[in-house]
């Protein structure tokens, strides 16, 4: 690969990461190309050397952002303990992390209203997160179905309720509620 190519998967490695993390933070349609590319250093007209379209970054970004978030949960590589999924999901840190948190929270809402193909690729996303956590819980698929609910409920309602004291309550509710699905 000669230095122009790398210099441009390079440019287009850090347009992909922060479109990620914008989509996270602040949702699908909050991302502007103009503002995007300026906050990477590099101009607008640029974009479309790097994605065929503002959609095609969007569903890139989403991608990213679920894989992201995957990795933390521990899909597709070392299976995690039910314990520590759902201790590190509902951990106040989680909350706060926006940006780099899950996207299926940050995102649920702003997908559910999308075309077909972001609703294509967080389906996907869903049913790994639904086979990790089934996973964690002996292949009990039902009980990981519960699980995943309360767990991407409470982290959005966490991040939505004011009163941290309350936003706080809801993580301990529902962690300490799990704990008992993943004793049984």
């Amino acid at each position: 690969m000669g230095h122009s190519q790398a210099e441009k998967a390079q440019n287009r490695e850090r347009i992909l990461a922060a479109a990620a993390r914008e989509v996270r933070e602040r949702g699908l349609e909050a991302v502007s190309v103009g503002t995007l590319m300026k906050s990477v250093g590099l101009t607008h007209g640029g974009f479309y050397g790097h994605f065929e379209n503002r959609e095609a970054l969007l569903a890139e970004a989403l991608e990213r952002a679920l894989l992201e978030g995957e990795a933390k949960v521990g899909a597709g590589g070392a299976p995690s303990s039910f314990p520590d999924i759902v201790r590190g999901y509902l951990s106040g840190k989680h909350r706060d992390s926006r940006d780099s948190g899950c996207a299926v929270a940050a995102l649920a809402s702003d997908v559910a209203r999308a075309d077909a193909a972001p609703r294509e690729i967080m389906t996907e996303h869903v049913e790994t997160f639904f086979e990790t956590v089934s996973r964690s819980l002996g292949g009990d698929e039902e009980r990981a179905i519960l699980a995943v609910s309360a767990m991407v409920g409470a982290l959005m309602l966490s991040r939505v309720v004011a009163d941290p004291s309350r936003s706080d309550a809801i993580l301990t509710v529902v962690r300490d509620q799990l704990a008992g699905l993943g004793a049984s």
